[in-house]
């Protein structure tokens, strides 16, 4: 059994991964909650593909996703603050990581390179977003990386704007909700 990783930014697939968990009007929905939920975010994600991964015959993986993002928030949390990155902590995920490359053909005479990943363990089949989360840790411009500002907000982002000021998630859902409360108590005091 193996997966693809997708050519996708890191920095996108782990704010993806990160972004798992969805609040909104106090309510909470795990996208990760069942192993059914955790292979559609991998197929959403790009992440199975070309018919090559069954990942479905491995149970606990739900379990196993849960476990990796709450050691690539605190990791994430750690690297932002400045403070010391406990490293065994992922290497725990990648450690279990097994993947061989290959050459494909991507048609019109296009050459991709693409891993090809085991998943006879939990521990394998999350292996994919702790190669990404590594090379975010390593490789990241922490400076773009953010988490939103919104209250009871939890989502992280990556920004991308020319001036590198993003504060919300959305800017139309959080960024509004922020502007009109200001503006409630502007009114107000």
């Amino acid at each position: 059994m193996a997966s693809l990783l997708p050519m996708v930014p890191v920095h996108d697939l782990i704010v993806e991964f990160l972004n798992t968990v969805l609040s909104e009007d106090g309510r909470h929905e795990d996208l990760l909650e069942s192993d059914e939920g955790v292979m559609l975010w991998f197929e959403k994600q790009g992440l199975t593909g070309i018919g090559v991964v069954d990942c479905t015959r491995v149970r606990g993986l739900a379990y196993e996703a849960k476990a990796l993002r709450e050691v690539v928030r605190h990791l994430l949390n750690q690297r932002k603050s400045g403070e010391a990155v406990d490293v065994n902590r992922l290497n725990r995920f990648l450690h279990a990581a097994s993947y061989s490359v290959e050459l494909m053909d991507s048609g019109e005479g296009a050459l991709k390179s693409v891993r090809r990943y085991a998943c006879t363990s939990t521990t394998q089949a999350v292996a994919p977003i702790a190669l990404a989360a590594a090379d975010l840790l390593a490789n990241g411009d922490f400076r773009l990386l953010g988490k939103c500002e919104g209250d009871h907000c939890a989502m992280w982002f990556y920004d991308r704007t020319r001036a590198h000021r993003r504060r919300w998630c959305n800017m139309a859902i959080c960024g509004n909700r922020q502007k009109i409360a200001r503006f409630r108590s502007k009114l107000k005091g």
